[in-house]
């Protein structure tokens, strides 16, 4: 017998390529070139948000 649940249960979709990346030691997201992403207007357009999800993944009264 199948339990109900995983009559349901899907994977996790993969989380969307980004072309910028989360610098620690900045404290802010970077494109490869080193501008910071949130001055990159065609960028924020594009994605509609340059926000880490580091936060979230380390503390749980994010959710």
């Amino acid at each position: 017998m199948k339990p109900f649940a995983l009559t349901y249960a899907a994977p996790r979709p993969p989380a969307p390529a980004t072309p910028f990346t989360y610098d620690a030691a900045r404290q802010m997201s970077t494109c490869p070139d080193g501008a910071l992403a949130a001055e990159n207007y065609p960028l924020l357009l594009g994605t509609s948000s340059t926000t880490s999800t580091a936060g979230s993944a380390t503390h749980r009264d994010d959710d």
